[in-house]
């Protein structure tokens, strides 16, 4: 093996206690997967040896016993329950910090989020782009079945159809959600505010008590200010008038932060800012620090990093960072419980990490937002590009040159202008009526509510597999995909039928624990051969052995 060390003096002594060492990279690397034993390398002679029992005396001055031998390395058990924040763990009932994003139409769906509170995690219903009545029946079935294991629902931004906003904010308060993952906010929202504090009070010690848990995914500062600050003053005043909370409940609500904690989003799927997360992460926890100074927090909020979190390395990387938990969300999509066709796992599974671009997105199209999704197999971005350029540029649909509108009829619509806006009429119609009303009255408007018509199909004819459409399909990844498939390339988790989301979670939770002792060994001096601590996919059931 090739196993030496740089330093000098030992760290330690080593006394057996009857137990013996082995020596050779098998006996490493077979003693770092037993991740709740602690390993101690000892000098023997021109060997290095391994051994995971014994006791070991920490200092220069050698004891004065038998049998003692230089300690030159110690790595602690790290458990993968011990990964992250212990007070966030406590306070969301988990074994593990680990977080299965909210990816919206379903696609992380009932069955994905169940899975995962039954392991010790949180996942997050893909609430965003359904109607109240399909969320109810989610709800329906999670309380049903969940009792009292973690789970929750996405609450998307929806600055252009504020009304399903607050329908859907309602219909928590109403079943008792207790939980959100509040995500693509450009601006804090009287809906948010109102889920945030309704039913906030003083418990019998006189602590407030706020019944109601915002998890906020965000990445940029401005928006992550509004987080860590208390809510709004005009938020709670309108409120107030509006009799929907009490002056006192105002009051309590201006000395608390606007979410119980806040999950950093660097380059992902979906809505994204494409953020470094070497550099997201640090600022975020710096002005969380400096806004629970200046507002008198008593405890600091947990902050968490999604974006990138595909592998061991990128989950050591976090924690290492100081994160409080990871969430997960691309590599998620490929897994068997995800509400989506088999045709996109397969597209998913196939995917490397510069297959994927920025396209415009269907709920804030009008403002140029984009989103990131897979361009490998699909012609979805360049199209979706090109009715954002139209729409930029002309001021009705009947402005547009008959040749490209004869493209878009031919290829996008595969019907006349007329035809498709009156299906998109009929989409608005029990979501939020005024929009039809608008377009009526707006050109420009009615081009843009046709065009957002695609948009928004695109991703439905991805989730359902419309194979007549694969060329449009509209599929939310990030980088983090192709890192997935590369890590696992040549293993059981190379297919897609066999991903599982809590098998994924386990490997990457359990490969991190795996890497971080590695490192650790490497930071005391110890020179590994490259191949140690890299870690391979393991069937769920082995990994439960080990630990």
């Amino acid at each position: 093996m090739n196993m030496q060390t740089l330093n000098t003096a030992p760290q330690g002594w080593w006394q057996p206690n009857g137990s013996r060492f082995e020596t050779g990279q098998r006996a490493l690397d077979e003693a770092l997967l037993q991740v709740s034993r602690p390993i101690f390398l000892i000098r023997r002679n021109d060997s290095i040896g391994v051994c995971q029992q014994g006791s070991i005396t920490i200092g220069k001055d050698k004891p004065d016993k038998a049998d003692i031998r230089p300690l030159i390395g110690y790595a602690a058990a790290l458990h993968p329950q011990n990964l992250g924040d212990a007070a966030f763990k406590k306070a969301y009932n988990l074994r593990y910090a680990y977080l299965v994003g909210a990816m919206a139409n379903g696609i992380t769906s009932v069955k994905m989020v169940e899975e995962c509170g039954r392991a010790g995690m949180i996942g997050f219903f893909g609430a965003g782009g359904l109607l109240p009545a399909e969320i109810e029946t989610a709800v329906d079935t999670l309380q049903q079945r969940m009792e009292s294991l973690p789970f929750g629902f996405n609450l998307i931004h929806s600055p252009t159809h504020p009304e399903l906003e607050q329908a859907t904010v309602e219909l928590y308060l109403r079943r008792g959600v207790k939980l959100v993952s509040a995500s693509a906010y450009l601006d804090l929202t009287a809906a948010l505010v109102y889920y945030r504090i309704q039913g906030i009070h003083r418990d019998s010690s006189g602590k407030i008590v706020c019944p109601n848990r915002v998890i906020a995914k965000v990445s940029r500062i401005e928006v992550a200010s509004k987080f860590f600050a208390p809510p709004p003053e005009k938020h709670l005043k309108q409120l107030v008038n509006r009799q929907l909370i009490t002056t006192e409940q105002a009051a309590l609500a201006s000395t608390i932060p606007m979410a119980d904690a806040l999950t950093c989003e660097a380059d992902s799927g979906g809505h994204t800012d494409n953020r470094p997360a070497i550099t997201l992460l640090p600022t975020m926890l710096a002005l969380r620090d400096e806004l629970t100074e200046k507002y008198h927090y008593p405890e600091p909020m947990s902050v968490g990093l999604a974006g990138g979190i595909a592998t061991p390395g990128s989950v050591a990387a976090a924690f290492a960072m100081g994160a409080a938990y990871v969430l997960t969300g691309s590599i998620n999509q490929a897994c068997i419980e995800a509400g989506t066709s088999d045709t996109v796992r397969r597209m998913l599974a196939e995917t490397a990490q510069a297959d994927v671009t920025m396209a415009p997105s269907a709920d804030m199209f009008e403002l140029g937002v984009k989103l990131q999704v897979l361009k490998r197999g699909t012609m979805f971005a360049l199209r979706a590009g090109k009715l954002y350029e139209l729409y930029s540029r002309y001021l009705s649909y009947e402005q547009i040159p008959q040749d490209q509108r004869r493209v878009l009829e031919r290829d996008l619509f595969r019907c006349s202008f007329h035809e498709q806006w009156e299906q998109t009429r009929n989409f608005f119609a029990p979501r939020d009526p005024s929009q039809i009303a608008l377009a009526e009255k707006n050109p420009r408007h009615k081009m843009a509510l046709v065009f957002r018509s695609y948009l928004g199909r695109s991703a439905t004819w991805a989730t359902s597999g419309d194979s007549s459409r694969k060329i449009d399909y509209q599929i939310w990844c990030g980088p983090a995909m192709g890192a997935f498939n590369q890590w696992v390339r040549g293993s059981f988790l190379e297919g897609c039928e066999n991903r599982k989301t809590v098998t994924v979670a386990m490997n990457l939770l359990f490969g991190a624990a795996v890497m971080m002792r590695a490192n650790g060994l490497r930071h005391q001096g110890v020179t590994l051969d490259p191949s140690v601590g890299r870690f391979y996919p393991l069937e769920l059931e082995k990994i439960m052995q080990l630990i």
